[in-house]
């Protein structure tokens, strides 16, 4: 087993649960050592210059984002850039996010996403035909990394019926003060109907929220502080957040998202959507190098 009969119990209560150790030491430290190589390698000036954030939502305006679902794409912090959009820090702490296809383009991230002990897990939570939809590294710079903003993830990533689930990894300690994840308990159990999509309209905004933000209660949320190597799953209909890290140190994580396909429809409204470059990757049928 991948996870414990115990985890997966409080998983299905809570819809969240933390498992410790699930990464050894070396894999999560060739992740990061991966990132930093991708960054080493990106040319600010190639890349048009988005601001990732979750209280304004900048990048709905942006095809650098709606088109990042087949590669490898880099969004930045609001703080590390000027009013003309160049830096004003190294790049190496100017960056919120990298995304979406880390999962299948680069070679360690493939290994751990696709991984015997992820399928395991998978195949534990119930899943019958898995894909990978979408993969992130998300960083939380030192002082500057921005609130992720309480959201369900299957506003963003929906299927009919709701299937989604979050492999969240540490890839060092994650703390109350650089910026862990809370989660409010059950909220899984309570549907939303809002959903981030596509706009159809000639607008400047290509992307849209279909409701205003559900009703949120924050004496609810209870954090979710762990060590390096554990991983997080995450419900895709639980209410879920994360401060902005004000501490000198750095919360450098990667995540993946899974979907099922047996008897399940991926909403066509979606702001990610398969591409012929980059399908959904199946889960199970896909190894992790092409070795």
């Amino acid at each position: 087993m991948a996870i414990t009969a115990e985890h997966l119990e409080k998983f299905h209560r809570e819809g969240c649960v933390a498992v410790p150790g699930f990464l050894t030491e070396e894999e999560a430290d060739s992740l990061r050592s991966a990132c930093r190589r991708l960054v080493d390698q990106m040319d600010p000036a190639q890349h048009t210059p988005t601001i990732f954030s979750t209280t304004n939502h900048q990048q709905s305006r942006n095809k650098y984002f709606l088109n990042s679902g087949d590669k490898v794409c880099f969004f930045f912090e609001e703080e590390a850039l000027d009013k003309d959009g160049s830096l004003k820090v190294d790049k190496h702490v100017s960056l919120n996010k990298v995304g979406h296809a880390l999962h299948w383009l680069v070679p360690e991230f493939r290994s751990v996403s696709f991984s015997e002990k992820v399928k395991t897990t998978a195949r534990q939570l119930g899943f019958i035909s898995p894909a990978v939809v979408q993969s992130m590294y998300i960083f939380k710079q030192p002082g500057i990394g921005g609130e992720v903003t309480p959201h369900k993830d299957c506003t963003f990533l929906s299927t009919e019926p709701q299937s989604c689930i979050g492999f969240w990894f540490a890839l060092e300690d994650v703390t109350l003060e650089n910026g862990c994840l809370w989660y409010v308990p059950g909220s899984q159990h309570r549907p939303t109907s809002r959903r981030f999509v596509r706009n159809d309209e000639e607008s400047d905004d290509l992307t849209f929220f279909t409701a205003p933000p559900d009703p949120d209660d924050p004496s609810k949320y209870v954090p979710v502080p762990v060590k390096k190597g554990t991983l997080v799953l995450i419900d895709g209909q639980v209410d879920h957040k994360s401060e902005k890290n004000t501490s000198p140190h750095s919360r450098h994580i990667y995540t993946f998202h899974v979907i099922e396909r047996h008897n399940t429809l991926w909403d066509a409204r979606n702001w990610l959507q398969p591409t012929p470059e980059m399908p959904f990757t199946g889960l199970f049928e896909n190894k992790a190098s092409d070795a």
